[in-house]
């Protein structure tokens, strides 16, 4: 059964429904459906949340989390793949600028949060199994993981099916990529470059989260001292 709905989770919601709405308004009024496939692709990005939520509630390491784990990690790049759909923002008359900046921008936010809240909830189920080294290392190559997959779904449109319905031509891919990276070294210098980019804001919301709840201790200390 998954667990209550977190009030992070709940902002979520509500950041996912005001893009969702934006999206819905713009096709009423201006008959333009170019940002349509916001609907889908933040369906993609919900999966890894899904999964991970399942995962959350796992009472140990075994087969049945180990396959989750898996599937979560499949369609992990899924999420932040969203921040990649900027790409298609430009200015359609009659459609205000400022209106399509809107959604491509809470998009791509939405994009980040899925991905973030997903990977917190991995990161404390494996906090409760494996030592913390291990659990920082898993975090770190999970970094580079989402940028790598999204490189492959961006650059050489591949995507999370293609794990079932392409299996040959990913894996000679993905061999390619990992036994040749010199010669690919644009993906792999993407790669890390966004992974360290997706590092750097989910360990800056952690910090957030911690200061949030030391704060009153500090603000203690700051007015005896």
């Amino acid at each position: 059964m998954l667990k209550r709905i977190s009030p992070l989770e709940k902002m979520l919601a509500v950041a996912i429904a005001f893009t969702m709405t934006l999206l819905v308004v713009r096709v009423l009024r201006y008959h333009d459906n170019i940002y349509i496939f916001y609907i889908w692709n933040t369906f993609l990005g919900i999966l890894p949340l899904i999964f991970s939520r399942r995962l959350a509630g796992m009472s140990g390491i075994h087969l049945r989390s180990v396959g989750l784990m898996a599937c979560w990690l499949v369609f992990f790049p899924n999420a932040a793949y969203m921040v990649t759909d900027i790409f298609h923002f430009s200015e359609r008359p009659p459609v205000p600028l400022w209106y399509d900046l809107l959604i491509v921008s809470s998009a791509a936010w939405n994009g980040l949060l899925l991905g973030i809240i997903s990977l917190m909830q991995v990161e404390h189920f494996l906090a409760r199994h494996l030592k913390g080294l291990w659990v920082k290392a898993i975090v770190l190559v999970s970094f580079v993981l989402c940028g790598y997959g999204v490189y492959i779904g961006r650059y050489l449109r591949f995507n999370s099916w293609d794990a079932v319905t392409n299996p040959e031509t990913l894996f000679f891919t993905v061999a390619g990529h990992l036994f040749k990276p010199y010669h690919h070294l644009g993906a792999w210098a993407f790669s890390i470059g966004f992974g360290g980019m997706f590092g750097i804001i989910y360990y800056t919301l952690q910090q957030l989260h911690h200061h949030k709840k030391s704060a009153p201790q500090n603000e203690e200390r700051f007015f005896i001292s």
